[in-house]
């Protein structure tokens, strides 16, 4: 047996063509870094820059007139966590984002239900649940200021005709949070209903054919195919409602101000007011960093328990 032995210009053909393909390679890293950079600069600069000094912040005694700056190490999480007004602001926090979540949720699936069953004139009923997400969170607050206005309101308007007394919607403790569950309903539930919506038409039509040849009616295969095929997008609407009803801000803030008595301000109004109310910056760094660590256990939290079930 006789083995080939390169000729010293075989051996320089192939090293000068191991370059070729090593310079062709980093050229093409320095391309792929070349059109990332821009973006990563601005993720720097704009996310990982502002957040490294917000949590440097939250160890110093930071104000807006700069007195008391200075480090104070965990001082102001000892401060937050003994803080009752911290604590009613993430209770209410915590019972809205319940309030929102399941009728979020529920709703919409409802919504796109009936849309996929075929009803006449399905591109208007499209447009009508989705535009009001589209509208900015300032008209909406315009909009339903009106509405629930005591006295010239719409909603309290409809009520007289039936003979029921006017309700103070924004004004009155037991209401409010309601009232603003409503609002935010109104606006937001286009996004989860078109999602369900093309979840809904990614069903395969054979499915529902072989159930109806099994004499299954509409009710057994609603809760035998459409409800299980719906699993991943239920999960991933109540991943994304949960997170999004934590961080609420714009509406109540416009709506009642954290009113009546404080019975609707969230915790991020209650961390904006720490910060530019009462100039405590230091103070305010803190309980959004506590915050932010709550936001991440309910997301480990649901994604665990989103892969026990698919694992299921």
């Amino acid at each position: 047996m006789t083995t080939a032995i390169d000729t010293p210009a075989e051996a320089a053909a192939q090293e000068v063509s191991a370059q070729g393909k090593a310079r062709a390679k980093r050229g093409e890293t320095l391309t792929g870094w070349a059109f990332a950079a821009p973006f990563a600069v601005l993720f720097g600069l704009f996310l990982v820059v502002p957040a490294l000094y917000g949590l440097y912040l939250s160890f110093t005694g930071e104000t807006l007139t700069g007195a008391g700056s200075g480090l104070v190490g965990f001082a102001n999480y000892a401060d937050a966590l003994r803080d009752p007004d911290m604590w009613k602001s993430l209770g209410n926090t915590l019972w809205f984002t319940l309030l929102s979540t399941i009728p979020l949720v529920v709703l919409s699936l409802a919504l796109a239900l009936l849309v996929n069953l075929g009803l006449p004139g399905r591109w208007l009923w499209r447009l009508s649940f989705f535009l009001p997400y589209l509208l900015a969170s300032t008209v909406v607050v315009m909009f339903w200021s009106w509405m629930y206005n005591p006295t010239l309101g719409l909603i309290n308007g409809v009520l007289a005709k039936f003979g029921t007394a006017p309700v103070a919607w924004l004004q009155d403790p037991k209401v409010a949070m309601i009232s603003v569950v409503i609002t935010t309903l109104w606006w937001t539930i286009g996004f989860n209903f078109l999602l369900y919506l093309a979840a809904l038409q990614n069903i395969p039509e054979q499915q529902f054919e072989a159930a109806a040849i099994d004499g299954a009616g509409k009710w057994r295969q609603l809760f035998s195919i459409v409800i299980p095929q719906l699993t991943p997008t239920t999960a991933l609407i109540a991943t994304l409602q949960v997170l999004a009803s934590l961080k609420v801000f714009d509406q109540i803030y416009m709506l009642t101000n954290g009113g009546p008595a404080g019975k609707t301000r969230s915790i991020v109004q209650y961390i904006y007011e720490s910060g530019f109310t009462g100039y405590r910056f230091g103070y305010s760094s803190a309980i959004s960093y506590l915050f932010f660590v709550l936001i991440v256990l309910v997301a480990l939290a649901q994604y665990k328990l989103i892969n026990r079930r698919s694992a299921a």
